[in-house]
Protein backbone atom coordinates (compact mmCIF):
# COMPACT_ATOMS: atom_id res chain seq x y z
CA UNK A 1 0.00 0.00 0.00
CA UNK A 2 2.65 2.46 0.96
CA UNK A 3 4.62 1.88 -2.16
CA UNK A 4 2.14 2.18 -4.48
CA UNK A 5 1.22 5.46 -2.91
CA UNK A 6 5.18 6.54 -2.79
CA UNK A 7 5.03 5.15 -6.70
CA UNK A 8 2.02 7.36 -7.53
CA UNK A 9 3.16 10.53 -6.13
CA UNK A 10 6.48 10.00 -7.46
CA UNK A 11 4.58 9.73 -10.86
CA UNK A 12 3.04 12.77 -10.06
CA UNK A 13 5.74 14.65 -9.31
CA UNK A 14 7.71 14.27 -12.05
CA UNK A 15 5.34 15.41 -14.49
CA UNK A 16 6.21 18.12 -16.33
CA UNK A 17 3.79 20.70 -15.68
CA UNK A 18 4.70 20.19 -11.73
CA UNK A 19 8.38 20.66 -12.66
CA UNK A 20 7.13 23.77 -14.52
CA UNK A 21 5.26 24.98 -12.49
CA UNK A 22 8.07 24.53 -9.05
CA UNK A 23 10.48 26.66 -11.56
CA UNK A 24 7.94 29.02 -11.43
CA UNK A 25 7.20 29.60 -8.45
CA UNK A 26 11.10 29.73 -7.51
CA UNK A 27 11.29 32.28 -10.15
CA UNK A 28 7.97 34.43 -9.28
CA UNK A 29 9.82 34.94 -5.68
CA UNK A 30 13.23 35.60 -6.68
CA UNK A 31 11.30 38.26 -9.08
CA UNK A 32 9.05 39.90 -6.18
CA UNK A 33 12.12 40.45 -4.06
CA UNK A 34 14.14 42.35 -6.94
CA UNK A 35 10.88 44.45 -7.53
CA UNK A 36 10.29 45.30 -3.67
CA UNK A 37 14.31 45.96 -3.75
CA UNK A 38 13.46 48.62 -7.04
CA UNK A 39 10.19 49.64 -5.38
CA UNK A 40 11.83 50.31 -1.83
CA UNK A 41 15.47 51.32 -2.75
CA UNK A 42 15.24 53.38 -6.31
CA UNK A 43 10.95 54.51 -6.84
CA UNK A 44 10.22 55.49 -3.62
CA UNK A 45 13.36 57.37 -2.19
CA UNK A 46 13.00 59.62 -4.79
CA UNK A 47 8.78 59.76 -4.67
CA UNK A 48 9.69 60.82 -0.81
CA UNK A 49 12.75 63.21 -2.08
CA UNK A 50 9.76 65.15 -4.18
CA UNK A 51 7.38 64.91 -1.71
CA UNK A 52 9.23 67.02 0.33
CA UNK A 53 11.20 64.43 1.71
CA UNK A 54 9.16 61.75 3.45
CA UNK A 55 10.30 58.20 3.90
CA UNK A 56 7.53 55.92 3.44
CA UNK A 57 8.59 52.83 5.30
CA UNK A 58 8.39 55.07 8.61
CA UNK A 59 5.12 56.63 7.73
CA UNK A 60 2.37 55.45 10.01
CA UNK A 61 -0.76 56.32 12.65
CA UNK A 62 0.45 55.41 16.35
CA UNK A 63 -2.71 53.16 17.72
CA UNK A 64 -0.40 53.00 21.23
CA UNK A 65 2.78 54.29 21.84
CA UNK A 66 5.83 51.89 22.99
CA UNK A 67 6.07 51.52 26.95
CA UNK A 68 8.99 49.89 28.93
CA UNK A 69 7.94 46.07 27.88
CA UNK A 70 5.93 46.33 24.90
CA UNK A 71 6.21 48.27 21.42
CA UNK A 72 4.45 50.57 19.71
CA UNK A 73 1.24 49.31 18.16
CA UNK A 74 0.75 51.39 15.31
CA UNK A 75 -0.55 51.45 11.04
CA UNK A 76 2.41 51.26 8.81
CA UNK A 77 0.64 52.74 5.53
CA UNK A 78 3.85 53.48 4.21
CA UNK A 79 4.67 49.87 4.05
CA UNK A 80 1.36 49.60 2.79
CA UNK A 81 1.96 52.23 0.31
CA UNK A 82 5.29 49.93 -0.98
CA UNK A 83 3.03 46.82 -0.96
CA UNK A 84 1.07 48.42 -3.40
CA UNK A 85 3.35 49.65 -5.86
CA UNK A 86 5.26 46.21 -5.46
CA UNK A 87 1.91 44.97 -6.97
CA UNK A 88 1.09 47.04 -9.82
CA UNK A 89 5.09 46.55 -11.17
CA UNK A 90 4.96 42.65 -10.77
CA UNK A 91 1.44 42.22 -12.24
CA UNK A 92 2.05 44.50 -15.17
CA UNK A 93 5.82 43.33 -15.45
CA UNK A 94 3.92 39.68 -16.03
CA UNK A 95 0.59 40.86 -18.14
CA UNK A 96 3.61 41.99 -20.48
CA UNK A 97 5.14 38.65 -20.24
CA UNK A 98 2.20 36.79 -20.69
CA UNK A 99 1.56 39.20 -23.29
CA UNK A 100 4.50 38.84 -25.59
CA UNK A 101 4.43 34.73 -24.64
CA UNK A 102 1.19 35.12 -26.36
CA UNK A 103 2.17 36.62 -29.37
CA UNK A 104 4.94 34.42 -30.09
CA UNK A 105 2.25 31.54 -29.36
CA UNK A 106 -0.10 32.73 -31.53
CA UNK A 107 2.69 33.16 -34.13
CA UNK A 108 3.71 29.51 -34.27
CA UNK A 109 0.32 28.44 -34.07
CA UNK A 110 -0.71 30.44 -37.24
CA UNK A 111 2.68 29.01 -38.86
CA UNK A 112 1.08 25.51 -38.11
CA UNK A 113 -1.77 26.06 -39.49
CA UNK A 114 -0.11 27.44 -42.54
CA UNK A 115 2.16 23.98 -42.72
CA UNK A 116 -1.09 22.19 -42.39
CA UNK A 117 -2.72 24.20 -45.23
CA UNK A 118 0.35 23.11 -47.30
CA UNK A 119 0.40 19.87 -46.97
CA UNK A 120 -3.09 19.49 -47.40
CA UNK A 121 -2.82 21.38 -50.57
CA UNK A 122 0.54 18.88 -51.71
CA UNK A 123 -1.65 15.66 -51.26
CA UNK A 124 -4.65 16.69 -53.21
CA UNK A 125 -2.32 17.66 -55.63
CA UNK A 126 -0.81 14.66 -55.51
CA UNK A 127 -4.42 12.93 -55.58
CA UNK A 128 -5.10 14.70 -58.81
CA UNK A 129 -1.84 13.86 -60.29
CA UNK A 130 -2.51 10.33 -59.57
CA UNK A 131 -5.84 10.74 -61.29
CA UNK A 132 -4.81 12.25 -64.27
CA UNK A 133 -1.78 9.74 -64.58
CA UNK A 134 -4.35 6.44 -64.69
Amino acid sequence: MKLKIIQEFKTFAMRGNVLDMAVGVIIGAAFGKIISSLVADIIMPPIGLILGGIDFTTLSIILKPATLTHPAVSIRYGLFINMIIDFLIISFSIFLLVKAINKVKNKIIEEAKEEIKESEEVVLLREIRDLLKR
